[in-house]
């Protein structure tokens, strides 16, 4: 139960199949799969190798941590990522660790390893909806990151429950299609805005 994805051309399954759901089972996600998705997050392509990202996790059977975890995301996504559950925030390390030097590309690299855990995650039939809408500010006392480091994301993760446990508005959203911008869009070539040749074919 979940938007059909129609690429407009073809692509993986996993791809497809991924989407951020708000309707979590209780389920606990187990240890194993568990140990995937950061296994799958640790091969994510960085810059100088760097791997600069985190993850802070709570995992229900916790209900302390959990509550911690579920505090620092804003009301509205309390409302659905409360079911989840395993709660994560990724947190980027803004400096290498050699030289200390700012790493600009740290978020980027964080990003590139929460989509692999994203699609590990898919591969296992699980779910994953990461979110803006948290406290940064709450997440880094709470947890005592470092000046050096910064929240990115909070993450919501594990199996799909059925869509009649949501409310009515965040049900409607959960069937309504995902809409994508088409690829001339934001696919440049010799200037900026201007559409590639073999794209227009």
């Amino acid at each position: 139960m979940h938007p059909q994805r129609q690429p407009a051309h073809p692509i993986h399954d996993l791809i497809r199949k991924r989407y951020s759901p708000r309707a979590f089972s209780d389920r606990p996600v187990e240890f194993d799969k568990l140990h995937s998705l950061f296994e799958a997050a640790r091969w994510a392509a960085s810059c100088f190798n760097e791997q600069p990202w985190s993850y802070l996790v709570a995992l229900k059977q916790n209900s302390e941590d959990f509550a911690r975890m579920l505090a620092c995301l804003v009301p509205k996504n309390q409302q659905w990522a409360a079911s989840a559950p395993v709660l994560m925030i990724s947190v980027a390390q803004l400096q290498f660790a050699g030289n200390a030097k700012p790493n600009r590309h740290a978020f980027h690299d964080v990003g590139a390893a929460s989509a692999f855990l994203t699609l590990q995650a898919t591969a296992l039939d699980l779910y994953v909806h990461q979110m803006a809408g948290f406290d940064v500010a709450r997440a880094r006392e709470t947890y005592s990151v470092p000046a050096t480091a910064e929240p990115v994301a909070a993450i919501a993760v594990g199996y799909l429950a059925d869509l009649d446990a949501l409310p009515e508005e965040q049900r409607r959203r959960e069937l309504t299609p995902s809409a994508r911008k088409p690829l001339a869009d934001f696919i440049f070539s010799g200037t900026w805005g201007r559409t590639p040749e073999w794209l227009a074919k």
